[in-house]
């Protein structure tokens, strides 16, 4: 069985999640925001077992975490090579949109690329890498159970993410929506930011005919 934890970090209030298979209680991080000791902190109060960090996409927010929780635990980084270009530019990207200087390191290296990935193992149980850009061209979903972490492509209330950037697609993101919508209605919709919710409350303000 999976359970997981979301703490709620940085000034963008990005959701960082804790997903762990109950019996072995290995771990992987799914976004790691903003402070890794943060994170690593919930993991030692559980008992947590952490195999990899994995990245929905690449922007800052969502990556800030990651080499502390690199250095602490040695484990991998995971994450798409199409969105290798914004780890790259964190610290750039990041002191623009919080208006401030970040003194944050890049990312240079992603240790397992997720587009050569569909599946994870974490205990005796599987996770499902699904592909789904858009917001970004490495934008991924993590699908274990009923569970879905939808990083910023969909979210409560009908809002999906920006496509403004012009590594962004419109297109891909509709498609991407439409693969989400096609889950059972039960699932659990874990995204990026704000509140859950889940497939069959998502179909009421889309259409996935058109």
């Amino acid at each position: 069985m999976f359970k997981y934890e979301v703490l709620v970090l940085g000034e963008l209030q990005t959701n960082s999640y804790l997903l762990w298979e109950e019996k072995s209680k290995e771990t992987v991080i799914i976004d790691a925001a903003d402070d890794g000791v943060t994170i690593s902190e919930e993991i030692e109060t559980r008992g947590l077992r952490p195999k990899f960090i994995l990245a929905t996409h690449g922007h800052f927010d969502h990556n800030l975490g990651v080499l502390d929780l690199k250095l602490i635990y040695n484990i991998p980084y995971c994450a798409s090579e199409k969105d290798l270009f914004l780890l790259k530019r964190q610290q750039e990207t990041a002191s623009y949109f919080l208006k401030k200087e970040i003194k944050i390191p890049n990312l240079t290296k992603i240790d397992i690329d997720l587009d050569e990935t569909n599946e994870i193992k974490l205990g005796n149980k599987i996770i499902k890498i699904l592909k789904c850009p858009g917001h970004t061209p490495g934008g991924l979903a993590i699908w274990a159970d009923n569970l879905l972490f939808s990083g910023d492509t969909i979210f409560a209330h009908g809002m999906v993410g920006k496509t403004i950037f012009e590594y962004s697609s419109a297109d891909d993101l509709k498609r991407s929506i439409n693969s989400i919508l096609n889950l059972p209605k039960d699932t659990l919709i874990l995204s990026g930011h704000g509140e859950a919710t889940t497939v069959g409350e998502a179909l009421s303000y889309f259409r996935t005919d058109e």
